[in-house]
């Protein structure tokens, strides 16, 4: 079984993604000056190409990988399970279904049935399935709902959620009120900043955008904080330290 390592939501996490170009090159030494940025957990994207690779290093840096982000609609949960395993992941979260599949009430819960027979299969090997937004699902509204919470409606109960609070944003949504609305189901946010527009190089450093940060930590005080950049226009480090420092001046 695996188990989750994180301390709670208050050790905050980053996504990879935002170094990805510095992961690639030297995965030890990216984990090292993440750590020494203060980082306790991460939170690996494309898990089956970095699970293996990065165990040894995540321990040597002193860190853990409470959640990963790995694609579950139509892919064989067998090595997603055997990477998770290896990295210490409790909870993968599928990053990414294309707009089409949020069109519409039949195709919303063609995902939601993906990701609960996933959830079903993945629980034996004692780990969570989950999925995480971008803008189209909280722009496209189907009935009055949007489609994001029309999902959440279908999902079997195992099945949680992880609330990129920008992206959501960016779609439409009140980040804070969605986060009432969806309640326990979410069990980690994607924290980042900017003017709300879909340019990934608007993006900035946590506290320096419009994201009502203070709101969105009391309407989901449960959830383990995730910084991420998708992209900016300066350097993400700097940028990851300087959010890191202002989420911890908000949390106080």
């Amino acid at each position: 079984m695996v188990t989750d390592r994180s301390a709670g939501p208050r050790l905050p996490s980053v996504q990879l993604y935002t170094v990805r170009e510095a992961l690639a090159a030297d995965i030890p030494g990216t984990l090292a000056r993440l750590a020494a940025i203060g980082f306790r957990n991460v939170e690996p994207y494309d898990l089956v190409a970095y699970g293996r690779p990065l165990a040894a290093a995540l321990g040597a840096a002193g860190l853990a990988a409470p959640t990963a982000h790995q694609g579950i609609l139509g892919r064989d949960l067998a090595p997603i399970l055997d990477a998770s395993a290896a990295a210490g992941v409790g909870t993968v979260i599928d990053p990414y279904a294309a707009p089409e599949r949020f069109a519409t009430i039949d195709a919303v819960a063609a995902v939601a049935d993906a990701l609960n027979e996933a959830a079903a299969r993945a629980a034996s090997s004692g780990v969570r399935v989950g999925y995480h937004n971008h803008a189209h699902e909280l722009a496209v509204e189907l009935d009055g709902v949007t489609a994001l919470e029309r999902l959440a409606e279908r999902l079997d109960p195992a099945v949680v959620l992880e609330v990129d609070t920008y992206w959501a944003a960016v779609g439409g949504a009140d980040p804070v009120a969605l986060l009432e609305r969806l309640g326990g189901r979410v069990v980690a946010l994607h924290l980042k900043d900017g003017p709300f527009t879909d340019e990934p190089r608007d993006q900035v450093a946590l506290g320096q955008g419009r994201l009502p940060l203070a709101g969105i930590l009391a309407a989901a005080p449960g959830a383990i904080r995730v910084l991420e950049l998708d992209d900016t226009r300066g350097d993400r480090f700097d940028a990851l330290a300087a959010g890191l420092a202002h989420l911890a001046q908000v949390d106080a």
